[in-house]
């Protein structure tokens, strides 16, 4: 599957109602994907909840991961990728990334991502997608805070084009990793991200907090961050435990 003129078959299975569609996909071979009307147990980053109404598009596709694990690290940064790539098609403009999991617009959320491994030969991209739902009349704290793509393109398209077009860009950037990892989607990926100040904090027991301005990542997944002193910083992802948009 590693030559993008080979295009893989993705196996649906739709569901009304599941606890997690991330837990059910981590039971299934690569190239399959569960989709789901509702979940009740929806989660992001560090197992926070993710509101999933009915109304948005909750899918979790299974990747297969061949060859050292260390590879497929950048699994996050490259579904980001994919994701506003995929909205690109549709017509969706000034989507940004947030480090790590999150879609905006400006500053609302229109989706996020939690990628999980289940097993050392696959790996799990769960992607939620605000579409016709309201999250903030579930939660009036999200008021302001979220949007959804209802109200970004008119006419809005059809829920199996948009998760049509998600899976094949997914599957376009796991086959663009096995052949060469970071390296091809870098030039669009590091236009993505916040331009202004932010401050990252690190992990206990360095639990170091940084300020400057975010540079993007390098092609092994490393933040690049400048602070005010004007010295670069190369981060490890699993070094930072916050990055905070200023």
């Amino acid at each position: 599957m590693s030559n993008e003129s080979t295009t893989p078959v993705w196996h649906l299975h739709n569901h009304a109602l599941v606890e997690s569609t991330n837990d059910l996909a981590g039971q299934l071979p690569g190239w399959h994907a569960v989709v789901a009307e509702r979940q009740t147990s929806g989660r992001g980053r560090y197992r926070r909840n993710w509101v999933s109404d009915a109304g948005g598009i909750w899918v979790s596709a299974v990747l297969p991961t061949p060859g050292p694990a260390e590879r497929w690290a950048i699994l996050p940064l490259a579904a980001g990728w994919a994701l506003r790539e995929m909205l690109a098609t549709l017509g969706v403009a000034g989507t940004r990334l947030r480090w790590p999991n999150d879609l905006m617009i400006g500053p609302a959320k229109l989706a996020g991502i939690l990628v999980e491994r289940f097993n050392p030969t696959t790996a799990v991209i769960g992607i939620g997608i605000n579409y016709t739902n309201d999250p903030a009349a579930a939660d009036p704290a999200l008021l302001g805070r979220v949007t959804r793509l209802a109200d970004l393109v008119q006419p809005i398209p059809p829920r199996e084009a948009v998760l049509a077009a998600l899976l094949a860009h997914l599957a376009q950037a796991q086959q663009r990793i096995a052949a060469g990892g970071l390296s091809q989607l870098l030039p669009t990926l590091n236009t993505a991200w916040h331009t202004g100040r932010v401050t990252i904090t690190l992990h206990p027991p360095a639990s170091t907090v940084l300020h400057g301005t975010f540079h993007g990542v390098t092609e092994t997944g490393d933040l690049i961050l400048r602070t005010d002193d004007a010295r670069q910083h190369i981060l490890p992802p699993l070094d930072v435990a916050l990055l905070r948009e200023d």
